[in-house]
């Protein structure tokens, strides 16, 4: 028998409240409707606990899958719209989806290992800097995708929230950190198609292509802006933050030709905003969380 994790109850009801609790009730019939319609054959669930149920599965005829289960949420249908856009280039392809219950039939990628698994990252920053490469495509007509203005809102609101301020979320890293981020945008080159949330974790290595992307967050915004989540995960891959993020982001301005400062910019800028998510769920954020702006602020 299929059941949810203990860790994705916790996560789905943090986030989603009673929609989650819902949600959560209707598992065993949703998971049973899907797996009907697909003709699946349940395996594993993955050891990555995100914010949906993620299940290696198996086609009728015996084609490794995975099957996608979440709460209805725009993430999830921008991903849908993302895979649909993407068609396999550079990311897992996207066999099927049912809207009605935001349940997404994927490509399963073998053997899978996340990029993090490298243990040397200079060759891990050379692959992602590649797998983007492959992802900047141009936008649909009249798509729906979230737009870099849209995600730095939270700024705003942090600031509605705490009359005018970022509370107690540290002045020196939010007030600049906000400035920059919409000068950035005011300036940014012609908007592309982005995953949204590119780094170690979600490029997994495959047998269609050497490495393939998972879990497009699907993005409108200049390709520049595609590093952030990279240079923010896997900061223990160097003894010096700021030495491996310089390190970095030279590989990706190479390979990329994107201008180094602008780059430095756009990470000191995203690295603050997915602290201030963090800070609009919880109200607080660990140090941690910061090591990387406060790493760059000098440098900005």
């Amino acid at each position: 028998m299929h059941v949810l994790q203990p860790q994705l109850v916790r996560k789905l009801i943090d986030v989603y409240g009673d929609t989650g609790r819902e949600w959560i009730d209707a598992f065993p019939a949703t998971l049973e409707r899907v797996r009907r319609r697909w003709g699946l054959r349940l395996g594993e669930t993955f050891a990555y606990v995100g914010y949906a149920y993620v299940v290696r599965a198996e086609l009728p005829g015996g084609t490794p899958v995975v099957l996608k289960l979440a709460p209805p949420d725009k993430e999830l249908v921008s991903e849908a719209a993302a895979l649909r856009h993407y068609d396999g280039r550079g990311v897992c392809r996207l066999l099927d989806a049912d809207d009605t219950v935001v349940a997404l039939l994927l490509e399963r990628l073998d053997p899978g290992e996340t990029l993090a698994t490298l243990e040397d990252d200079t060759p891990a920053t050379e692959i992602a800097a590649t797998v983007m490469t492959r992802l900047f495509r141009p936008l649909p007509a009249d798509h729906a995708f979230p737009t870099i203005e849209r995600w730095g809102q939270a700024f705003e609101r942090v600031r509605e929230r705490y009359g005018g301020s970022g509370g107690s979320f540290p002045p020196e890293l939010f007030e600049p950190a906000s400035r920059l981020y919409f000068d950035l945008c005011a300036s940014q080159a012609e908007p592309v198609l982005l995953h949204g949330d590119l780094h170690h974790y979600n490029i997994l290595s495959a047998t269609r292509e050497p490495w393939l992307a998972i879990d497009p967050k699907g993005l409108a915004g200049e390709p520049a802006y595609e590093i952030g989540p990279y240079l923010y995960n896997r900061l223990d891959a160097g003894p010096d933050i700021q030495a491996l993020t310089l390190r970095r982001i030279d590989q990706f301005a190479g390979v990329l030709g994107f201008d180094r400062q602008r780059l430095i910019g756009w990470a000191f800028a995203q690295s603050v905003l997915s602290a201030v998510w963090t800070f609009e769920d919880h109200g607080s954020i660990g140090e941690p969380r910061l090591a990387l702006p406060r790493a760059l602020a000098g440098l900005i």
